[in-house]
């Protein structure tokens, strides 16, 4: 898994403990579940719909179309 082994697994989540503290592991693990979960749900949404036109489409432009507005 990313090329880390179960030392250096070990080795982060002994570091991670002295930094938070136990008490705040929870709290952190609950924090990176939820932005993993927001991050699928995100992923998964079918694209929205692009409607703008694209270079050399034949509608004309919203408002007319006639070119430049002289005022």
């Amino acid at each position: 898994m990313f090329g880390l082994g179960i030392g250096e697994m070990l080795i982060i989540l002994v570091i991670v403990l002295v930094i938070f503290g136990a008490g705040k592991l929870p709290q952190i693990g609950e924090g990176l579940g939820r932005g993993i979960r927001s991050f699928k749900r995100e992923v998964s949404k079918p694209d929205e719909i692009d409607v703008t036109p694209k270079p050399g489409d034949d509608a004309p432009p919203p408002g007319g179309g006639d070119g430049p507005r002289q005022v």
